[in-house]
């Protein structure tokens, strides 16, 4: 009788306990779920490939290393890994290393010392005194392009600086090749003051290559207020609102000679616009693409309109750009 009122008290227990973890689980639900739609509010903005921590960098050919062997002095060696990927360790001989992060290169090596029955349960310690790209690219739209050393932890903003800053021309999205992971590159929005985004402040790691993204800029040249060319993004100008931004055309315009002078993949190619027409809302307005020009002729001019490629095209290269873009 005793044992029987022993157990019974025991699964009340249990039960007890059950009921007890049961009530708090559903407690803790329930607690999270405001949360959760708290965070799904707050993402505004798609920063799930910007913000993923960049693997650990993997070993690759040139890369000097220190392997140790705990309590094993003697196995203790310092190489270079080789062309092919491997470096030459003792009694094990070739290992292939190239490809593995540090960790995994220690259970490689672990793995054939004990198989080979040289030290029982070994412990192995790897270090990488030198990376063959211990530096990291930075290419594109900034000061100073290049390859710069990479000590300590560093993150995308102290490279940009290091590299002198943006250009004017810089467009507002930078692209992040982690060396750990070249088929998967990440794309990093920016804005024009980087203080401004500090979530784009992604991790860089040695031998990682940043390229910053040239912004596409609208170019309106001839008899308008003020020629210029405009910073935007995915050419979202139209040719009314171009104008607009160089000041409108001016009395002398040849609003019949107007051309976009447009970069295709068979050269410079010529598209007449009926802006007379256009700014009487008889036709519709025309978007504009990344390096387009909008060439407004001065009727005084009609001589070099046979020329209106080349005088649009030299025009561009000389007006002030003028960035849109916060």
């Amino acid at each position: 009788m005793g044992k029987k009122l022993a157990f019974t008290r025991i699964s009340w227990l249990r039960s007890g306990v059950l009921l007890a973890v049961w009530a708090t689980g559903s407690s803790l639900l329930i607690a999270q779920e405001p949360k959760e739609n708290a965070n799904a509010a707050a993402q505004v903005l798609p920063m799930s490939e910007s913000t993923k921590v960049p693997q650990a960098p993997q070993l690759s050919a040139g890369d000097l290393i220190e392997i140790n062997v705990y309590n094993v002095p003697e196995l203790t060696t310092k190489s270079r890994i080789n062309s092919n990927g491997d470096v030459y360790l003792p009694l094990i001989n070739y290992v292939h290393l190239s490809g593995l992060t540090a960790e995994d290169a220690e259970l490689a090596i672990q793995k054939r010392l004990s198989e080979g029955g040289f030290v029982n349960n070994p412990h192995v310690s790897l270090f990488v005194d030198e990376h063959a790209s211990g530096g990291v690219s930075i290419l594109g739209e900034i000061v100073r392009p290049g390859v710069y050393p990479l000590e300590g932890e560093k993150r995308l903003f102290d490279v940009i600086s290091a590299a002198g800053g943006l250009t004017e021309k810089a467009g507002r999205s930078v692209t992040v090749t982690h060396r750990s992971n070249p088929e998967e590159p990440i794309t990093v929005p920016l804005s024009r003051n980087l203080a401004d985004r500090p979530d784009s402040n992604v991790a860089i790691l040695p031998g990682d290559t940043v390229i910053i993204r040239k912004a596409d800029i609208v170019y309106v040249v001839g008899d308008v207020g003020h020629p210029s060319g405009f910073l935007t993004e995915s050419g979202r100008l139209t040719v009314l609102q171009a104008i607009a931004l160089a000041g409108g055309t001016t009395r002398t315009a040849n609003l019949g000679g107007a051309r976009i002078i447009r970069k295709g993949p068979t050269g410079m190619t010529e598209t007449p616009v009926q802006l007379k027409k256009i700014l009487e809302a008889k036709a519709p307005d025309l978007a504009m693409q990344g390096d387009d020009i909008l060439f407004i002729p001065t009727s005084a001019r009609k001589a070099v309109m046979g020329r209106t490629l080349e005088v649009a095209v030299q025009a561009a290269t000389t007006v002030s750009i003028v960035a849109l873009m916060p």
